[in-house]
């Protein structure tokens, strides 16, 4: 179980519109649990996010919650928490594009909205539980301790973007998916078993906030567009942009760089200056690092004393690597056993011990393995 009290819990069911929500309600319902659903409402405008069935932010979204709620028989309330998501979530992505990072605006909604504004909100109108579909494990010992696991199939882990998550927080979680194997088909055939119209429903993949799925142009709207250089390492101008917020570390394609490499081999984005608003390209062997530093960590448990040996993973849907960190000072110092490639400031270092979730920070700095720290 992600949730073993033997008590029936009051709980408040995050429901987005989507599949894996509208099970994961019914589940605890079906465990014994009073289960009340509520869908947020992140925009001030619905309309301006996402139109038709892949994100989690439109009209059509609180309507399909509404009726799988109804299908369960559980209460259901829509919450405004707009002005929050905007704050915490939408403006702190474009800062981040800003100043040259790459920001993970998923991570931030769980650390910021679900498990924070909901959360708080949740505990104060006296609910013991906030439940959502994700896949990820909350392990309960004997002792009364918690830890975070990854879920039993790999294949649909979300515990990455779930690392920023506290003791408080990992307390008053419930993830009824987290211990499932099953394929998402199968969970889909429960939903229809259930009668839940959601059971068809696509996934969402994209930014929800972003409505077209072009990042660079919500970030031209919101930034303007300010033409700089593309320079290789030398400091040789090869081309021009048209905002460097508009690039991500080991981007290859849209570069529209003019001069092809001496060696003839393709070009990726090795640094981002806000600064001078100058982009730097160069060959795939540049990108590997070999140690970065993290800031603002966040631990599911207490904080690791001296160095250890975990697994990192770096981004939502990446593999794991094998990496030695250690908290000097408030930041985690980390080096790779082997280098790796498209690593950026502003991501998420995700630390396991097997399948538990040690915590998380944000990427300040990475030293690439030819040269130095960047």
């Amino acid at each position: 179980m992600t949730h073993t009290s033997q008590q029936p819990l009051r709980v408040l069911a995050a429901m987005s519109g989507g599949v894996d929500s509208a099970v994961a309600a019914a589940r605890a319902a079906e465990a014994g649990h009073d289960v009340t659903g509520v869908h947020l409402a992140l925009s001030a405008n619905p309309q301006s996010f996402r139109t038709g069935a892949r994100g989690c932010c439109t009209i059509e979204d609180s309507r399909d919650a509404r009726r799988a709620a109804d299908v369960i028989g559980i209460p259901f309330y829509v919450w405004d928490l707009a002005d929050r998501f905007r704050e915490d979530v939408v403006d702190d992505f474009v800062a981040e594009y800003e100043a040259g990072r790459t920001p993970n605006p998923c991570l931030r909604c769980n650390e910021k909205i679900k498990f924070a504004a909901l959360l708080d909100k949740a505990l104060a109108l006296g609910f013991d539980a906030v439940c959502t579909g994700h896949y990820a494990q909350v392990i309960l010992h004997e002792d009364g301790t918690r830890e975070l696991h990854r879920a039993s199939d790999m294949a649909k882990d979300q515990s990455y973007v779930l690392g920023v998550l506290d003791d408080r927080q990992l307390a008053h979680a419930m993830f009824p998916l987290g211990d499932t194997l099953t394929t998402k088909d199968e969970i889909r055939a429960e939903a229809e078993r259930r009668g839940l119209a959601v059971a068809k429903k696509p996934d969402s993949h994209d930014i929800c906030f972003i409505a077209d799925g072009d990042t660079q142009g919500f970030l031209a709207n919101r930034l303007g567009r300010a033409e700089g250089d593309i320079v290789d390492e030398s400091g040789a101008k090869i081309g021009t942009h048209e905002g460097a917020y508009g690039f991500t570390i080991g981007q290859r394609k849209g570069l529209r760089i003019g001069t092809p490499a001496a060696d003839g081999k393709p070009r990726y984005v090795l640094d981002i200056s806000p600064v001078d608003n100058t982009v730097t390209v160069g060959p795939a062997a540049a990108l590997d690092v070999d140690a970065l530093t993290a800031i603002r960590p966040r631990w599911c448990g207490a904080a690791p004393t001296g160095p250890g040996t975990y697994t990192a993973q770096l981004r939502a849907h990446g593999g794991e690597t094998e990496v030695t960190a250690e908290l000097v000072d408030g930041r985690l110092e980390v080096a790779f056993t082997e280098p790796v490639r498209g690593v950026a400031p502003g991501q998420a270092i995700v630390l396991y011990d097997g399948t538990r979730v040690v915590g998380s920070a944000t990427i300040a700095t990475t030293n690439r393995a030819t040269a130095g720290m960047v």
